[in-house]
């Protein structure tokens, strides 16, 4: 399972694999490398409202409440507010804001997709909230739009490719 944290405005990406006798957590800190950890399946006990787990001979007892991106994590005496968002809740975002989820000079992609259609071409002055190419992603095609007025300075991928997350799709300059 794949997903994506924010916690005191920090971003991470969290992969975790379950195995038979361990989870497999691998989380990278912004564009940090990536840790790997491995947390044993004997040493993992659930309730009904908490789990407690030992981790490099600590013991942690974890309550979690929340709901949709926004969650409220209690572990060792402290309070943490964390937004998780998984595939969904990112495509979501990222066509919340247009597809920009990269910021005011690239369109990045918000999730792995295949790129299905491409409107522009490099040169070309977009108005604000036209679309500048078709996305195909959780089985669904997602038109990303423009912003802003812009100048498409370069576009990175071709129809048929298939991208990653955060991969960079278009680079433009505002107008």
């Amino acid at each position: 399972m794949y997903f994506e944290a924010e916690l005191k405005k920090d971003k991470y990406k969290v992969d975790v694999v379950e195995g038979r006798v361990s989870w497999k957590i691998s989380i990278q800190k912004g564009d940090a490398p990536w840790i790997h950890y491995d947390i044993s399946k004997t040493d993992y006990k659930k309730s009904e409202s908490y789990f407690s787990f030992l981790f490099k001979g600590v013991s942690y007892l974890v309550d979690v409440i929340g709901r949709d991106t926004e969650y409220t994590v209690f572990t060792r005496n402290s309070f943490q507010t964390v937004k998780i968002f998984n595939d969904e809740m990112l495509l979501h975002e990222s066509l919340k804001r247009g597809g920009n989820f990269g910021g005011d000079k690239e369109l990045k992609s918000g999730m792995p997709g295949k790129i299905i259609e491409i409107f522009v071409k490099e040169g070309d002055i977009v108005q604000a909230n036209k679309p500048l190419l078709i996305m195909e992603a959780m089985k669904m095609e997602n038109e990303m739009r423009s912003t802003s007025k812009v100048k498409i300075k370069e576009i990175c991928v071709k129809q048929g490719d298939s991208v990653d997350t955060g991969a960079v799709l278009i680079k433009f300059d505002k107008i």
